[in-house]
């Protein structure tokens, strides 16, 4: 698969977030176990987690897609490293989100739409390749990008014309 098709099943998970009238992004979390000796693939790339943001279901402030993502995939590896994971995203991490991929020593974060209020990999931070901090990872951005950006300005037209 593509980062194109796994950035699809993150729509997905974007559009069960606004059926829960959730802002409608969503993420899913891919291993991949690379050999450290030479760099080559262990097993074929599978999803190990999915989520939809969930801040209003549950009232948390940590509710991110993304983050919920991550969390089931250390349950998944039962591991607090994510070390061979890469994380989609639908829109550019905040400032938690890449922290947390920062403390977990993901490998790669692909995410859709950039985030002019609060993107911390590229848009208003760079938390991924940051010098001082011990783990930097990839990041590609714009995967998908109208359509993650289309999905979140029909939810909150909807939300406006209510």
């Amino acid at each position: 698969m593509t980062d194109e098709d796994y950035m699809r099943l993150a729509l997905e998970e974007a559009r069960r977030a606004a059926e829960l009238d959730e802002v409608p992004i969503g993420a899913v979390v891919v291993y991949e176990p690379i050999d450290p000796a030479t760099r080559r693939p262990l097993a074929e790339p599978r999803v190990i987690a999915r989520a939809c943001n969930l801040r209003e279901t549950t009232r948390d402030p940590a509710g991110h897609a993304e983050f919920l993502a991550m969390k089931q995939a250390s349950a998944e590896l039962d591991a607090w490293r994510l070390t061979g994971c890469t994380v989609y995203v639908t829109l550019e991490p905040c400032i938690m989100c890449a922290g947390l991929m920062h403390q977990a020593r993901i490998d790669r974060c692909v995410f859709g739409a950039p985030d002019p209020k609060a993107g911390a990999l590229g848009t208003l931070y760079r938390i991924h390749e940051d010098e001082r901090l011990n783990h930097n990872f990839e990041v590609v951005s714009g995967v998908l990008g109208g359509e993650c950006a289309d999905t979140l300005r029909a939810f909150f037209a909807r939300k406006r014309r209510k």
